[in-house]
Protein backbone atom coordinates (compact mmCIF):
# COMPACT_ATOMS: atom_id res chain seq x y z
CA UNK A 1 0.00 0.00 0.00
CA UNK A 2 1.32 3.35 -1.06
CA UNK A 3 1.63 6.17 1.85
CA UNK A 4 0.72 9.21 0.13
CA UNK A 5 0.54 12.82 0.54
CA UNK A 6 -3.18 13.50 1.40
CA UNK A 7 -5.52 15.85 -1.14
CA UNK A 8 -5.70 19.08 0.35
CA UNK A 9 -7.81 22.43 -0.68
CA UNK A 10 -5.96 24.59 -3.43
CA UNK A 11 -4.49 27.41 -1.88
CA UNK A 12 -6.35 31.03 -1.98
CA UNK A 13 -4.82 34.14 -2.71
CA UNK A 14 -4.67 35.19 0.62
CA UNK A 15 -2.37 32.65 1.72
CA UNK A 16 0.95 33.79 2.61
CA UNK A 17 3.67 34.22 0.47
CA UNK A 18 6.50 31.36 0.96
CA UNK A 19 10.38 31.95 0.76
CA UNK A 20 11.27 28.40 -0.06
CA UNK A 21 15.32 27.06 -0.73
CA UNK A 22 16.47 24.19 -2.66
CA UNK A 23 19.19 22.40 -2.49
CA UNK A 24 20.66 20.38 -5.25
CA UNK A 25 23.95 18.49 -6.35
CA UNK A 26 22.82 18.23 -9.94
CA UNK A 27 22.13 20.10 -12.83
CA UNK A 28 18.86 22.24 -12.59
CA UNK A 29 17.84 22.41 -16.24
CA UNK A 30 18.00 18.31 -16.16
CA UNK A 31 16.84 17.10 -12.83
CA UNK A 32 12.87 16.84 -13.78
CA UNK A 33 11.78 16.24 -9.77
CA UNK A 34 13.94 19.47 -8.43
CA UNK A 35 12.22 21.07 -11.41
CA UNK A 36 8.63 19.81 -10.77
CA UNK A 37 8.47 21.01 -7.18
CA UNK A 38 10.12 24.28 -7.52
CA UNK A 39 7.87 25.16 -10.32
CA UNK A 40 4.73 24.25 -8.69
CA UNK A 41 6.03 27.02 -5.31
CA UNK A 42 6.89 29.50 -7.81
CA UNK A 43 3.43 29.23 -10.07
CA UNK A 44 1.74 29.91 -6.97
CA UNK A 45 3.62 32.76 -5.96
CA UNK A 46 6.02 31.58 -3.61
CA UNK A 47 9.68 32.94 -3.77
CA UNK A 48 12.01 29.88 -4.83
CA UNK A 49 16.04 29.71 -5.05
CA UNK A 50 17.77 26.71 -6.33
CA UNK A 51 21.10 26.12 -5.29
CA UNK A 52 22.53 23.81 -8.01
CA UNK A 53 25.48 22.88 -10.12
CA UNK A 54 26.91 24.01 -13.18
CA UNK A 55 27.80 21.52 -15.84
CA UNK A 56 29.19 23.54 -18.50
CA UNK A 57 31.01 27.26 -19.03
CA UNK A 58 27.86 28.36 -20.93
CA UNK A 59 25.24 28.43 -18.26
CA UNK A 60 25.31 31.40 -15.94
CA UNK A 61 26.27 31.31 -12.77
CA UNK A 62 22.75 32.73 -12.11
CA UNK A 63 19.47 32.44 -13.58
CA UNK A 64 15.59 32.91 -13.34
CA UNK A 65 13.65 30.01 -15.03
CA UNK A 66 9.88 30.15 -14.64
CA UNK A 67 10.16 31.99 -11.91
CA UNK A 68 12.54 30.21 -9.99
CA UNK A 69 16.02 31.68 -9.36
CA UNK A 70 18.72 29.00 -9.84
CA UNK A 71 22.08 29.80 -8.07
CA UNK A 72 24.85 27.59 -10.23
CA UNK A 73 27.13 27.74 -6.59
CA UNK A 74 29.71 24.96 -7.61
CA UNK A 75 31.50 23.71 -11.19
CA UNK A 76 30.94 20.07 -12.41
CA UNK A 77 31.75 20.07 -16.36
CA UNK A 78 33.58 16.98 -15.87
CA UNK A 79 32.54 13.71 -14.45
CA UNK A 80 34.42 12.83 -10.94
CA UNK A 81 37.40 10.49 -10.78
CA UNK A 82 35.62 6.69 -10.63
CA UNK A 83 36.35 6.20 -6.24
CA UNK A 84 34.72 6.63 -3.27
CA UNK A 85 36.96 9.09 -2.15
CA UNK A 86 37.26 11.20 -5.14
CA UNK A 87 33.25 10.97 -5.08
CA UNK A 88 33.34 12.80 -1.59
CA UNK A 89 35.16 15.73 -2.11
CA UNK A 90 33.11 17.83 -4.34
CA UNK A 91 29.89 16.56 -2.42
CA UNK A 92 31.48 17.73 1.07
CA UNK A 93 32.56 21.46 -1.18
CA UNK A 94 29.15 21.79 -2.43
CA UNK A 95 27.53 21.08 1.06
CA UNK A 96 29.82 23.81 2.63
CA UNK A 97 29.14 26.42 -0.06
CA UNK A 98 25.51 25.66 -0.11
CA UNK A 99 25.38 25.98 3.72
CA UNK A 100 27.28 29.50 3.15
CA UNK A 101 25.21 30.23 0.72
CA UNK A 102 21.51 29.76 2.22
CA UNK A 103 23.33 31.76 5.49
CA UNK A 104 24.57 34.75 3.17
CA UNK A 105 20.70 35.04 1.41
CA UNK A 106 18.86 34.92 5.42
CA UNK A 107 21.27 38.13 6.33
CA UNK A 108 21.72 39.97 2.57
CA UNK A 109 20.62 43.63 4.28
CA UNK A 110 18.59 44.18 0.70
CA UNK A 111 17.09 40.19 0.96
CA UNK A 112 13.82 38.83 2.07
CA UNK A 113 14.92 37.60 4.76
CA UNK A 114 14.95 33.90 6.58
CA UNK A 115 13.63 30.81 4.54
CA UNK A 116 10.51 29.14 5.53
CA UNK A 117 11.46 26.20 4.29
CA UNK A 118 14.38 24.17 2.92
CA UNK A 119 13.85 21.16 0.40
CA UNK A 120 16.96 19.09 0.47
CA UNK A 121 17.20 16.72 -2.94
CA UNK A 122 20.10 13.68 -2.07
CA UNK A 123 22.56 12.53 -3.12
CA UNK A 124 24.22 12.97 -1.01
CA UNK A 125 22.23 12.82 2.06
CA UNK A 126 24.31 14.45 4.15
CA UNK A 127 23.05 17.76 2.44
CA UNK A 128 20.93 17.84 4.89
CA UNK A 129 23.22 19.65 6.88
CA UNK A 130 23.66 22.60 4.41
CA UNK A 131 19.96 23.42 5.84
CA UNK A 132 21.43 24.14 9.46
CA UNK A 133 22.37 27.90 9.08
CA UNK A 134 18.50 28.44 7.78
CA UNK A 135 17.09 25.82 10.72
CA UNK A 136 18.44 28.02 12.84
CA UNK A 137 16.36 30.75 11.70
CA UNK A 138 13.56 29.34 12.12
CA UNK A 139 12.99 27.22 8.84
CA UNK A 140 11.54 23.64 8.12
CA UNK A 141 13.55 20.71 6.51
CA UNK A 142 12.40 18.29 3.71
CA UNK A 143 14.72 15.62 3.00
CA UNK A 144 14.15 14.37 -0.57
CA UNK A 145 15.47 10.87 -0.99
CA UNK A 146 15.92 10.44 -4.53
CA UNK A 147 17.81 7.45 -4.01
CA UNK A 148 18.92 5.16 -1.36
CA UNK A 149 23.04 6.02 -0.66
CA UNK A 150 23.67 2.56 1.04
CA UNK A 151 22.13 0.66 -1.88
CA UNK A 152 23.65 2.90 -4.38
CA UNK A 153 26.92 2.76 -3.07
CA UNK A 154 27.04 -1.40 -2.48
CA UNK A 155 25.78 -1.77 -5.97
CA UNK A 156 28.65 0.68 -7.67
CA UNK A 157 31.37 -0.54 -5.93
CA UNK A 158 30.12 -4.21 -4.66
CA UNK A 159 30.16 -4.02 -1.49
CA UNK A 160 28.03 -6.33 0.53
CA UNK A 161 25.26 -4.51 2.97
CA UNK A 162 27.88 -5.49 6.16
CA UNK A 163 30.78 -3.65 4.93
CA UNK A 164 32.01 -0.92 7.17
CA UNK A 165 31.00 1.89 4.56
CA UNK A 166 27.39 0.28 3.96
CA UNK A 167 26.94 0.61 7.36
CA UNK A 168 28.43 4.11 7.74
CA UNK A 169 26.45 5.43 4.95
CA UNK A 170 23.45 3.88 6.95
CA UNK A 171 24.26 5.70 9.93
CA UNK A 172 24.57 8.78 7.84
CA UNK A 173 21.25 8.59 6.33
CA UNK A 174 19.85 8.23 9.95
CA UNK A 175 21.66 11.44 11.53
CA UNK A 176 20.52 13.26 7.85
CA UNK A 177 16.95 12.02 8.24
CA UNK A 178 17.06 13.37 11.85
CA UNK A 179 17.77 16.93 10.99
CA UNK A 180 14.50 17.17 8.69
CA UNK A 181 11.20 17.75 9.75
CA UNK A 182 10.14 15.21 6.93
CA UNK A 183 11.47 12.59 4.78
CA UNK A 184 10.08 12.08 1.20
CA UNK A 185 11.15 9.00 -0.71
CA UNK A 186 11.03 8.07 -4.14
CA UNK A 187 9.34 4.61 -3.91
CA UNK A 188 6.90 2.69 -1.74
CA UNK A 189 9.72 0.26 -1.13
CA UNK A 190 12.30 2.61 -0.32
CA UNK A 191 9.83 3.58 2.27
CA UNK A 192 9.79 0.84 3.66
CA UNK A 193 13.34 0.53 3.96
CA UNK A 194 14.05 4.13 5.03
CA UNK A 195 10.94 3.80 8.03
CA UNK A 196 12.66 0.73 9.07
CA UNK A 197 16.14 2.06 9.69
CA UNK A 198 16.04 6.03 9.89
CA UNK A 199 12.88 7.74 9.81
CA UNK A 200 9.29 7.80 12.00
CA UNK A 201 6.56 6.61 9.92
CA UNK A 202 4.48 9.84 9.82
CA UNK A 203 7.07 11.01 8.97
CA UNK A 204 8.01 9.80 5.88
CA UNK A 205 6.06 9.65 2.74
CA UNK A 206 6.06 8.54 -1.00
CA UNK A 207 6.14 11.15 -3.87
CA UNK A 208 7.07 9.70 -6.84
CA UNK A 209 8.73 10.48 -9.96
CA UNK A 210 5.45 12.21 -12.19
CA UNK A 211 5.16 13.02 -15.23
CA UNK A 212 6.02 16.92 -15.87
CA UNK A 213 3.11 17.16 -18.50
CA UNK A 214 4.55 20.69 -20.12
CA UNK A 215 7.17 18.39 -20.83
CA UNK A 216 6.22 15.14 -21.80
CA UNK A 217 3.08 14.46 -23.87
CA UNK A 218 1.91 13.62 -27.23
CA UNK A 219 3.42 14.97 -29.95
CA UNK A 220 3.71 15.35 -33.71
CA UNK A 221 6.80 13.28 -34.61
CA UNK A 222 9.74 14.45 -37.12
CA UNK A 223 9.80 10.93 -38.81
CA UNK A 224 7.68 7.79 -39.28
CA UNK A 225 7.74 4.78 -37.59
CA UNK A 226 10.40 2.96 -38.36
CA UNK A 227 11.61 5.63 -40.74
CA UNK A 228 15.99 4.92 -41.57
CA UNK A 229 15.74 2.09 -39.73
CA UNK A 230 14.22 1.41 -36.57
CA UNK A 231 15.24 3.74 -33.34
CA UNK A 232 15.31 2.06 -30.04
CA UNK A 233 16.01 4.77 -27.31
CA UNK A 234 18.01 4.60 -23.69
CA UNK A 235 17.88 7.88 -21.86
CA UNK A 236 19.55 8.32 -18.59
CA UNK A 237 22.41 7.40 -16.48
CA UNK A 238 24.88 4.90 -17.63
CA UNK A 239 25.78 3.34 -14.91
CA UNK A 240 26.39 -0.60 -14.07
CA UNK A 241 22.87 -1.48 -12.46
CA UNK A 242 21.01 0.09 -15.70
CA UNK A 243 21.71 -3.17 -17.40
CA UNK A 244 23.30 -1.27 -20.74
CA UNK A 245 25.60 -3.88 -21.31
CA UNK A 246 23.36 -6.63 -21.82
CA UNK A 247 21.06 -4.20 -24.14
CA UNK A 248 23.92 -3.86 -26.62
CA UNK A 249 24.46 -7.60 -26.36
CA UNK A 250 20.95 -7.99 -27.32
CA UNK A 251 21.00 -5.31 -29.80
CA UNK A 252 23.42 -7.06 -31.63
CA UNK A 253 21.05 -10.30 -31.99
CA UNK A 254 18.58 -7.60 -33.03
CA UNK A 255 20.30 -6.82 -35.94
CA UNK A 256 20.42 -10.16 -37.24
CA UNK A 257 16.92 -9.50 -37.65
CA UNK A 258 16.86 -5.90 -38.77
CA UNK A 259 20.32 -4.77 -39.65
CA UNK A 260 19.05 -1.43 -40.39
CA UNK A 261 18.15 -1.10 -36.61
CA UNK A 262 19.68 1.69 -34.55
CA UNK A 263 20.20 2.32 -30.93
CA UNK A 264 20.80 5.58 -29.33
CA UNK A 265 22.35 5.86 -25.54
CA UNK A 266 21.68 9.76 -24.43
CA UNK A 267 23.31 10.27 -21.05
CA UNK A 268 26.66 10.13 -18.91
CA UNK A 269 27.90 7.98 -15.96
CA UNK A 270 30.54 5.87 -14.97
CA UNK A 271 29.80 3.12 -17.29
CA UNK A 272 30.27 4.81 -20.19
CA UNK A 273 33.90 4.02 -21.52
CA UNK A 274 33.25 0.37 -20.67
CA UNK A 275 29.99 0.20 -22.75
CA UNK A 276 31.87 2.23 -25.69
CA UNK A 277 34.25 -0.33 -25.48
CA UNK A 278 31.78 -3.16 -25.73
CA UNK A 279 30.52 -1.81 -28.77
CA UNK A 280 34.01 -0.96 -30.49
CA UNK A 281 35.15 -5.08 -29.63
CA UNK A 282 31.43 -5.93 -31.27
CA UNK A 283 32.49 -3.89 -34.00
CA UNK A 284 28.97 -2.08 -33.53
CA UNK A 285 30.01 1.69 -34.02
CA UNK A 286 27.68 2.67 -36.91
CA UNK A 287 24.38 0.48 -35.26
CA UNK A 288 24.77 2.18 -31.62
CA UNK A 289 25.67 5.91 -31.26
CA UNK A 290 26.34 7.43 -27.52
CA UNK A 291 24.88 11.02 -27.22
CA UNK A 292 25.73 13.99 -24.20
CA UNK A 293 23.03 14.41 -21.90
CA UNK A 294 20.42 17.20 -22.62
CA UNK A 295 18.03 19.25 -20.80
CA UNK A 296 14.99 17.67 -20.34
CA UNK A 297 12.92 19.45 -23.04
CA UNK A 298 15.52 18.06 -26.49
CA UNK A 299 15.40 14.77 -24.30
CA UNK A 300 11.34 14.95 -24.36
CA UNK A 301 11.87 15.94 -28.11
CA UNK A 302 14.36 12.93 -28.84
CA UNK A 303 12.22 10.01 -27.11
CA UNK A 304 8.93 11.20 -29.04
CA UNK A 305 10.27 10.74 -32.32
CA UNK A 306 11.69 7.13 -31.11
CA UNK A 307 10.40 3.86 -32.19
CA UNK A 308 10.99 2.03 -29.23
CA UNK A 309 12.06 2.88 -25.58
CA UNK A 310 14.01 0.51 -23.46
CA UNK A 311 14.99 0.34 -19.53
CA UNK A 312 16.79 -2.62 -18.67
CA UNK A 313 17.64 -2.47 -15.40
CA UNK A 314 19.14 -5.49 -13.63
CA UNK A 315 17.23 -7.24 -11.48
CA UNK A 316 19.48 -7.16 -7.98
CA UNK A 317 20.88 -4.62 -5.87
CA UNK A 318 19.97 -1.48 -5.94
CA UNK A 319 18.48 -1.81 -9.89
CA UNK A 320 16.20 -4.28 -8.73
CA UNK A 321 14.36 -1.74 -6.35
CA UNK A 322 14.82 1.85 -8.50
CA UNK A 323 11.60 3.50 -9.98
CA UNK A 324 12.34 4.28 -13.22
CA UNK A 325 11.18 7.89 -14.37
CA UNK A 326 11.90 7.05 -17.83
CA UNK A 327 9.19 4.35 -18.31
CA UNK A 328 6.19 7.22 -17.68
CA UNK A 329 7.76 9.46 -19.98
CA UNK A 330 8.48 6.94 -22.72
CA UNK A 331 4.17 6.37 -21.83
CA UNK A 332 3.44 9.98 -21.95
CA UNK A 333 5.33 10.59 -25.33
CA UNK A 334 3.41 7.46 -27.32
CA UNK A 335 6.20 5.49 -27.29
CA UNK A 336 5.91 1.37 -26.15
CA UNK A 337 8.67 0.44 -23.71
CA UNK A 338 10.29 -2.75 -23.03
CA UNK A 339 11.26 -2.83 -19.68
CA UNK A 340 13.02 -5.63 -17.68
CA UNK A 341 11.16 -7.93 -15.23
CA UNK A 342 12.60 -5.88 -11.53
CA UNK A 343 11.16 -5.91 -8.85
CA UNK A 344 10.00 -2.21 -8.28
CA UNK A 345 8.74 -2.11 -12.19
CA UNK A 346 6.36 -5.03 -11.56
CA UNK A 347 5.12 -3.91 -8.33
CA UNK A 348 4.19 -0.32 -10.54
CA UNK A 349 3.48 -1.60 -14.37
CA UNK A 350 1.02 -4.44 -15.54
CA UNK A 351 2.47 -6.21 -18.55
CA UNK A 352 -0.42 -4.63 -20.66
CA UNK A 353 1.34 -1.36 -20.01
CA UNK A 354 5.13 -2.52 -20.53
CA UNK A 355 6.58 -5.29 -23.03
CA UNK A 356 8.38 -7.32 -19.89
CA UNK A 357 11.56 -9.75 -20.52
CA UNK A 358 13.65 -11.47 -17.73
CA UNK A 359 16.52 -8.89 -16.47
CA UNK A 360 19.90 -9.86 -17.69
CA UNK A 361 18.75 -12.02 -20.56
CA UNK A 362 20.20 -10.55 -23.68
CA UNK A 363 18.59 -13.12 -25.79
CA UNK A 364 15.04 -12.42 -24.53
CA UNK A 365 15.54 -8.19 -24.98
CA UNK A 366 16.19 -8.77 -28.24
CA UNK A 367 13.25 -11.22 -28.61
CA UNK A 368 11.04 -8.49 -26.90
CA UNK A 369 12.48 -5.28 -28.95
CA UNK A 370 11.31 -7.74 -32.40
CA UNK A 371 8.47 -8.46 -31.00
CA UNK A 372 7.10 -4.75 -30.66
CA UNK A 373 8.64 -3.42 -33.62
CA UNK A 374 7.22 -6.47 -35.97
CA UNK A 375 3.91 -5.80 -34.40
CA UNK A 376 1.71 -3.03 -34.98
CA UNK A 377 -1.23 -3.85 -32.75
CA UNK A 378 0.91 -4.93 -30.22
CA UNK A 379 3.07 -1.58 -30.55
CA UNK A 380 -0.81 0.44 -30.73
CA UNK A 381 -2.21 -1.38 -27.42
CA UNK A 382 0.79 -0.77 -25.52
CA UNK A 383 0.85 2.84 -26.66
CA UNK A 384 -2.73 2.99 -25.76
CA UNK A 385 -2.48 1.65 -22.16
CA UNK A 386 0.86 3.72 -21.33
CA UNK A 387 -0.71 7.60 -22.31
CA UNK A 388 -3.95 6.21 -19.98
CA UNK A 389 -1.09 5.37 -17.60
CA UNK A 390 0.67 8.69 -17.94
CA UNK A 391 -2.53 11.21 -17.77
CA UNK A 392 -3.02 9.39 -14.25
CA UNK A 393 0.44 9.65 -13.14
CA UNK A 394 0.87 13.42 -14.62
CA UNK A 395 2.26 16.04 -12.00
CA UNK A 396 -0.68 18.35 -12.47
CA UNK A 397 -3.11 15.35 -10.61
CA UNK A 398 -0.36 15.17 -7.91
CA UNK A 399 0.89 18.48 -6.86
CA UNK A 400 -1.85 19.72 -4.68
CA UNK A 401 -0.66 16.99 -2.22
CA UNK A 402 3.06 18.20 -2.51
CA UNK A 403 1.56 21.97 -1.69
CA UNK A 404 -0.28 20.52 1.26
CA UNK A 405 2.92 19.36 2.87
CA UNK A 406 5.09 22.38 2.72
CA UNK A 407 2.16 24.90 4.11
CA UNK A 408 1.09 21.86 6.81
CA UNK A 409 5.57 22.35 7.72
CA UNK A 410 5.51 25.92 7.55
CA UNK A 411 2.28 26.08 9.74
CA UNK A 412 2.68 23.24 12.51
CA UNK A 413 6.54 21.59 11.70
CA UNK A 414 4.03 18.53 11.34
CA UNK A 415 2.88 16.63 8.36
CA UNK A 416 -0.45 16.18 7.67
CA UNK A 417 -2.35 12.95 8.15
CA UNK A 418 -1.26 10.52 5.12
CA UNK A 419 -3.95 8.31 3.78
CA UNK A 420 -3.08 4.92 2.84
CA UNK A 421 -3.78 4.24 -1.21
CA UNK A 422 -3.36 1.70 -3.73
CA UNK A 423 -0.43 2.01 -5.99
CA UNK A 424 0.25 5.41 -6.93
Amino acid sequence: MAMLLPPVPEVTRSRRTLRVAMVAHSAYERDNRVMRVARALADRGDQVVVLALRTHAGLPAEERMDGVCVLRIQDRFEKEADSPLAALRPLLRFTLAAARRLHALARAPHGDGPFDLVHVHNVPDFLAFAAWPARWRGARVILDLHDLVPEFYASRFTAGERSPVVAALQACERMSAAVADHVIVANDLWRDRVVRRSARQEACSVMLNHVDERVFRPRPRRRAFGEGGPLVLFPGGLQAHQGLDVAIRAFARLLVQRPDARLHLVGDGSEKPALQALVESMGLQRSIRFFAPQPLAAIAERMADADLGIVPKLANGFGNEAYSTKILEFMAVGVPVVVSRTRIDTHYFDPCEVRFFESGDDAALAQAMAEVLDNAQLREELVEAGLARAARERWGAHRQRYLGLVDALVATGRAPVAEAAGAC
